[in-house]
């Protein structure tokens, strides 16, 4: 028999990558931007303190706007709506077409963005007013939040150019300049805060630093997509069928990519009642930031362009295969760090952010919130890997659907559980509000056989999950022995952050024994996950590596 010859790729179309070697990519890239974020916050947090300096929370409240945008835009919501779209020109026209689609694209969002910042910072006295009701008893608190974010605004305009040229990137299989210039924000607010004293003047030194960074991460972006071959020139605005169709998609896409982000911007709006508590929900966030961008976003940007490639070859056990590997793979890599935020949620953040203005009491209250977050993780992560399927598709209906859903149990179990247990309960609403939302996402996929989990996959998921539960009670002990672990490095200057970090080290090298011991995921599988898919890869049986 002779041997089947293969077509070669067509020019304009980019190599295909294994999803979880994609994945690994953008995450180990994603891992640095996570560690200068953490480096970032422990400076402010250590200058700025918690609930008894104003300055913080007018910060963290001005900071919480690009953050959303950010979130809304920079991880999926657009590239959601733009990959696809992209992805089909250059495939069916070519590149100078698509780069055609991509520039009035730009020309759209950049003048839709602009006119948003301005309008936004015309308006801030009375946004915040509503966003941020609680500070109207401290009109200081008032006024610095509004400054501070009227500075942050034009971080929006800058964060969606970028977000542009990263799906450009996305889309010619490119991710290390995708996965690299968030990096820059943290860099340049770290290089900003560092000198000052003043509580008052770093905050005001971290905003300006925001609007400096979200310029040069659309610089990087733009270098990155011009470096790959693509040539995105506007030349002027267009309201042209495309872009039309383009932002009448975009809208629900964006809904649907930022209920999490939307549910946590409620949970601040009712945390402006108490002071110091955006820094805490801010600390909490950094923690549970690092896995869900590590592994949810990670994967949902990798599995995006497969799943549409699939779709168009109408190879529907390929799309099949791709998700029960994501979904196996996301799991055995988030349930790890929830059972480690719930284990010891105080030890954790009183290990690493008490310090200077940061006092014991800031921590105890930040881990209440960071524990109700820890079993909130997996669907936080679960919502960014199942999304792709119904984006894929061009359906970005249903998940906005959903999201609209979850927004309103977010509010309504938000405010009954904030004055019934505290405020821990906003973050014990947003946990329960993502997870109606992975419930809403399955069934629907379930219901019109776009995924179902093999009978493998679900066995996994099972094995992962006993995995994670023996790797909580194991960390769950070492916090409670924490005094007895801190003694051998009684006198070190920083004991307490030497004995959290080798915890975590020890957790992590325990986790592969435990997941491999309980058949969760093979040395085998790991290693097949990473591989280039050469070819057109046929579709995978299994559904798993």
């Amino acid at each position: 028999m002779r041997p089947v010859s293969r077509a070669p790729a067509k020019p304009d179309q980019p190599k295909p990558q294994g999803l979880l070697r994609s994945s690994a990519i953008y995450s180990a890239l994603t891992l640095v931007s996570r560690f200068m974020g953490l480096a970032r916050d422990l400076v402010i947090t250590a200058k700025l303190g918690g609930a008894g300096n104003i300055a913080a929370d007018a910060y963290y409240t001005a900071l919480t706007f690009p953050n959303l945008f950010r979130r809304m835009f920079a991880e999926g919501a657009f590239a959601a709506a733009f990959v696809p779209d992209y992805s089909r020109r250059m495939a069916a026209d070519g590149k100078e077409a698509a780069d055609a689609f991509a520039a009035d694209a730009l020309a759209t969002m950049a003048a839709l963005t602009v006119a948003i910042t301005v309008i936004c910072q015309l308006a801030m006295p009375w946004i915040m007013r509503v966003y941020s009701y609680g500070f109207l008893s401290n009109p200081a608190k008032f006024k610095l939040a509004v400054i501070l974010t009227q500075i942050t605004m034009p971080y929006l305009p800058a964060v969606v150019i970028a977000s542009l040229f990263s799906g450009v990137l996305q889309a010619r299989g490119r991710f290390i300049v995708y996965g690299l210039y968030p990096t820059l924000l943290n860099l340049v607010m770290l290089i900003a805060v560092l000198p000052q004293k003043d509580p008052t003047r770093a905050a005001y030194a971290a905003s300006v630093g925001v609007i400096i960074a979200g310029v040069s991460q659309a610089a990087v972006c733009w270098w990155g997509a011009h470096h790959t071959g693509a040539r995105i020139h506007p030349k002027h605005l267009r309201l042209t069928p495309e872009i039309r169709v383009l932002l009448r998609r975009m809208v629900p896409g964006v809904i649907a990519s930022s209920a999490t982000q939307l549910n946590l911007f409620i949970s601040a709006m009712l945390a402006s009642q108490v002071a110091g508590m955006r820094v805490w929900l801010n600390i909490a966030e950094r923690f549970y930031q690092l896995p869900l961008s590590l592994v949810g976003v990670a994967i949902g940007v990798a599995l995006l362009p497969r799943l549409s490639t699939a779709l168009q070859k109408k190879d529907h056990d390929d799309a099949v295969g791709a998700m029960d590997q994501a979904v196996v793979f996301g799991l055995a890599l988030c349930l790890p760090a929830a059972a480690a935020l719930m284990a010891m949620p105080g030890y954790l953040v009183e290990g690493l952010f008490s310090r200077g203005a940061f006092t014991p009491k800031d921590a105890a209250s930040s881990a209440a919130l960071l524990f109700h977050y820890g079993w909130g993780l997996p669907a936080f992560v679960l919502i960014k890997i199942l999304q792709p399927a119904f984006f894929a598709r061009g359906d970005t209906r249903r998940p906005m659907n959903y999201s609209l859903i979850s927004v309103a149990v977010n509010i309504g179990l938000g405010v009954s559980l904030f004055f019934t247990i505290g405020f821990p309960g906003i973050a014990a609403a947003t946990a329960t509000a993502s997870w109606i939302t992975v419930i809403q996402m399955v069934v629907r996929l379930w219901r019109d056989d776009i995924w179902r989990p093999s009978a493998r996959a679900s066995g996994k998921i099972v094995r992962v999950s006993l995995a994670c539960l023996a790797l909580g009670v194991a960390l769950a002990v070492a916090s409670h022995f924490r005094p007895l672990l801190e003694a051998p490095l009684a006198g070190f200057h920083f004991a307490k952050e030497i004995t959290v970090m080798l915890v975590v080290a020890a957790g992590g090298a325990l986790y592969p024994a435990l997941l491999f011991a309980f058949g969760g995921v093979t040395p085998a599988e790991a290693r097949a996950a990473l591989k280039r898919r050469r070819g057109e890869a046929g579709p995978v049986a299994s559904g798993l590596p």
